[in-house]
């Protein structure tokens, strides 16, 4: 195991431990804190309840099926700066970094009941605080992509060779992976550790023309 590996995993470790600290603090100064009039949101019990529960967060792999499938429930937002979502981001993705989630102008992409929201960062932890402000807010189905573009690489776009010790269903989540990463226009065989990746535009409906009748000639014999 390299050293730069090492230091990264450290690093990614103290990040994590950094924000679960921040999470208990924010919990502790929500109990004391009073409502605000002008938005509510929810209780400070239930903003705890449902800051410790993992049920927010989606999978690689459930997204991409359900990306690979044209869900139209679906509503990606990119929480991270304009400079890195320029770089690269998921399909039909839209741009809304984390400091602009306060602003009232998201209210119907974030306060509604129609669409599943999943906030995504390199990581968890951009994605993470923009859910906690939008939880904390009562905003409701609002997912959290886990492991981030950092998982979605490694799962989808670069996926791992099973063992030949590992089960079926490892092959089969193996050959999904594989396809998946097609279906978005990467070679994953070719592929580089940080590529930019073209988006791929949503599939258009074709609409035929109906061909126009010959005219008969005029006249005969």
């Amino acid at each position: 195991m390299s050293a730069t590996y090492t230091t990264k995993k450290i690093l990614v470790k103290r990040r994590y431990q950094f924000l679960a600290f921040i999470l208990i603090i924010l919990a502790g100064g929500l109990l004391v804190i009073p409502k605000q009039q002008k938005h509510e949101g929810i209780t400070p019990e239930f903003f705890v309840k449902n800051m410790l529960s993992t049920e927010r967060y989606i999978t690689t792999d459930v997204l991409a099926d359900r990306m690979v499938n044209q869900d139209p429930s679906l509503l990606l937002i990119d929480t991270r700066t304009t400079e890195e979502f320029e770089k690269f981001s998921l399909p039909n993705a839209i741009n809304v970094p984390l400091v602009q989630f306060f602003e009232e102008e998201l209210n119907p992409y974030l306060d509604q009941n129609i669409y599943d929201v999943v906030l995504f960062s390199n990581d968890n932890f951009t994605a993470d605080e923009a859910w906690l402000i939008g939880n904390r807010m009562g905003y409701q189905r609002l997912h959290v992509l886990e492991g981030g573009l950092n998982a979605w690489f490694e799962t989808i776009i670069e996926p791992e060779y099973p063992k030949e010790t590992m089960s079926r269903d490892a092959y089969e989540q193996f050959a999904f992976r594989k396809a998946a990463g097609k279906y978005f226009g990467v070679a994953n065989d070719t592929l580089e550790i940080e590529p930019e990746v073209e988006k791929k535009p949503a599939p258009k409906k074709v609409v035929t023309k109906p061909k126009k009748k010959k005219k008969m000639p005029e006249g005969g014999c």
